[in-house]
């Protein structure tokens, strides 16, 4: 079974090295919502477009999880919803998409990116319309820190599922990422609408680097310091 995201998994993403402690701390402490953890697959998925179903129509019980959440009264209870969103979210249309999906989120968990993308590539050329395989590629593109393609896919997994939390903070914390901080701190609105307990909201805090500015006053924060 699949193994679903939560804050104490997120460190052991980084490698070493892959930022100054100051985007550590502010990426952890945000939770980053994108976390999702996989046991390995199998390989040797035949990769045909046509035959790809459509996704499974989880819109009903998507509505009644983001209600739970308007409803939450602790970050706890949030994050119960939350896990319950990303176990459909996660949910691939048939068995060989599962496969590659899953695939994907192991390798990227033992930091092997090339073999995440290698079977995330075949997710999305196979499945098109899933939006998970793109918000996954995000994920993997966003740790080699390459903001810019990690915003094309989440894009993307968004016009296919516009309230996919885990994309909606994935894009604030992308162009936070490219120094887009007005930006940002729209779409980061955006996802608190649907959540408000999202760990993010601290960057939107007062004093927080997305914090709201005072008419005419510049955004306070500069984005995050990635070490190059």
């Amino acid at each position: 079974m699949r193994q679903i995201p939560t804050l104490s998994l997120f460190p052991v993403l980084f490698p070493v090295g892959f930022a100054k402690p100051a985007f550590f701390a502010a990426i952890v402490a945000a939770g980053f919502s994108w976390q999702a953890l996989a046991q390995d697959a199998g390989e040797g998925v035949e990769d045909t477009a046509a035959s790809c179903p459509a996704p499974k129509d989880h819109e009903a019980a998507t509505r009644a999880l983001f209600a739970k959440l308007q409803s939450a009264g602790s970050d706890a209870a949030a994050q119960g919803v939350s896990n319950q969103l990303w176990e459909l979210w996660t949910d691939a249309p048939n068995e060989q998409a599962q496969a590659l999906l899953d695939q994907g989120m192991s390798r990227r968990a033992v930091f092997d990116f090339l073999g995440a993308l290698q079977a995330l590539d075949r997710l999305v050329a196979y499945c098109p319309d899933y939006a998970e395989g793109y918000n996954q590629r995000a994920f993997v593109q966003y740790l080699r820190r390459d903001f810019s393609a990690a915003l094309a896919d989440l894009d993307r997994a968004l016009a296919l599922t516009p309230t996919h939390l885990g994309a909606l903070s994935g894009k604030a914390l992308s162009l936070y990422g490219l120094g887009r901080l007005e930006e940002a701190g729209q779409v980061l609105d955006e996802a608190l609408a649907l959540n408000p307990w999202l760990p993010e909201r601290h960057l939107r805090a007062p004093g927080g680097p997305l914090a709201p500015r005072t008419e005419g006053a510049p955004l306070t924060g500069t984005g995050p310091e990635v070490e190059l």
